[in-house]
């Protein structure tokens, strides 16, 4: 079906190849299609290699997830060696074949990029995020999640070149500790989003400095912080007005008696009021549930 498209006859006699490629077929035909299609279209012709290579040079969003996680190490080279436009990059969970070394030119060379999307590259190192913070100062919204190789140091250099943070994604990121956190949210001051979930390190003395740093804060995941006690929920409800939700499931030290208030103002949190805990475990555990009204 795709090759019929491509074949098949304009109104003025000729087929779509004849209409220009950057005017006409880049921006307007070739990004509604999936680049896995648009890959195989390579193997049909020179004609058809070189517009894909054209359109490839010009590709504003790469995900691999279009294609599969899979990816030959020389296919991603080949994909972007000639692209310097890119404004967002998704190679999340590409940990069996991305390392910096495939990474690094892709970065070098493009210094558009506002989103980046790393989840699960296990295989890169703290060098994958300092060439980041150098080459990328727009930057607005990076995934770390689960890259247990992000370490303060390179989360140092993020902080002072890429000041226009609004969102970072450090889930799991657990060399991480508050001292490196308090210098991230220091330096952007601008962030909506931020998660630090699953660090075992991270406790009360980040989480108050991210709220007095970052009144535009929005989203705070602190799920399984387990250093992180009352006091600092009730200082995030004090400086940060804005924010709309909470994560703090498995967060022992944390109580109602400070979720309260953040409850109070609308914001959504992950955890249910202590009673209405107490009936739905009634319910699972004794299956009381005809006689349970849960709007008490």
């Amino acid at each position: 079906a795709l090759w019929c498209l491509m074949m098949s006859v304009t109104p003025t006699g000729g087929c779509l190849l004849d209409l220009p490629w950057e005017d006409i077929l880049v921006p307007h035909i070739l990004c509604h299609l999936p680049l896995q299609q648009l890959l195989s279209l390579q193997r049909v012709s020179k004609s058809f290699q070189s517009l894909i290579q054209l359109y490839l040079a010009n590709m504003r969003c790469f995900d691999s997830s279009q294609i599969g996680p899979a990816i030959p190490r020389a296919a991603f080279v080949n994909l972007l060696k000639d692209n310097e436009v890119l404004q967002q990059l998704a190679l999340q969970n590409c940990s069996d074949w991305l390392t910096d070394r495939e990474l690094l030119p892709v970065i070098g060379q493009n210094h558009h990029l506002h989103q980046i999307q790393l989840k699960g590259c296990a295989q890169l190192s703290r060098h994958a995020l300092v060439a980041i913070s150098l080459s990328c100062p727009n930057l607005r919204q990076l995934s770390l999640a689960h890259c247990e190789w992000v370490d303060s140091l390179s989360l140092r250099s993020l902080a002072d070149h890429c000041k226009a943070l609004e969102a970072v994604d450090l889930t799991a990121c657990r060399q991480l500790k508050d001292e490196a956190i308090c210098y991230l949210v220091q330096k952007c001051s601008r962030l909506k989003s931020l998660s630090l979930a699953v660090n075992a390190n991270v406790g009360d003395v980040a989480v108050e400095e991210t709220a007095k740093c970052c009144p535009e804060l929005e989203h705070l995941d602190l799920t399984g912080c387990l250093r992180v006690k009352n006091d600092s929920i009730r200082v995030l409800a004090e400086y940060c007005p804005k924010l709309r939700s909470l994560k703090v499931k498995h967060c022992h030290n944390v109580a109602e008696s400070s979720l309260s208030i953040l409850r109070s103002r609308g914001v959504e949190l992950d955890v249910e009021p202590p009673l209405q805990r107490a009936l739905v475990l009634l319910q699972d555990v004794v299956g009381f549930a005809p006689f349970i009204n849960l709007q008490i």
